[in-house]
């Protein structure tokens, strides 16, 4: 690849540059491990950065609130460390959120009965019409994004995604649950 100015860069022509130099000048062996890492968290960012400003923001939420409320909506009533854990947020940021969605009267935090020092959130008949009505047109906007793919293709990403997730164990790998 020719040398290219930083102004003149894109994703990929970046990608390539960056395999070149951390292979050629400073000797680091896994290139294709940088490029799927780097491949994988820019889509992450397209996608969820898409469905936040086309979705929810304008109906005046963030990704985060969208993700406790859709945990929430679909899972039941449940404590705070579990939403964090399935929603892949810290305990204290799922606790901040809660507040708020609480004081827009979309979730409900009452005691636990069987701990007295928990809580559980619920959605309020107004969170669940929100998460009825605010997933149909963010679903809609999944199948925009994955409609790219074949079913097949789908599957094996997911597959190959999952293989990911699961074989951090096999590393070390830091995780907030």
């Amino acid at each position: 690849m020719q040398d290219v100015t930083a102004a003149e860069l894109d994703f990929w022509s970046f990608v390539a540059l960056a395999n070149r130099r951390l292979a050629e000048e400073y000797g680091f062996r896994h290139q294709l491990a940088t490029e799927v890492l780097l491949t994988l968290n820019r889509a992450s960012d397209l996608v969820t950065y898409d469905l936040e400003a086309a979705v929810h923001r304008p109906r005046g939420r963030s990704w985060s609130a969208f993700r406790l409320l859709f945990v929430v909506w679909l899972a039941g009533p449940l404590e705070p460390k579990s939403a964090a854990r399935l929603t892949g947020m810290s305990r204290a940021a799922v606790s901040n959120l809660a507040k708020v969605l609480v004081a827009d009267g979309l979730l409900d935090r009452t005691p636990d009965e069987h701990d007295g020092r928990s809580v559980r959130l619920s959605l309020t008949e107004a969170g669940h019409d929100e998460m009825v009505s605010v997933f149909q047109e963010h679903n809609e906007r999944e199948f925009g994004w994955t409609d790219a793919l074949t079913e097949t293709e789908q599957r094996i990403l997911v597959m190959l995604l999952g293989k990911l997730i699961t074989s951090r164990a096999g590393f070390d790998a830091r995780s907030r649950s």
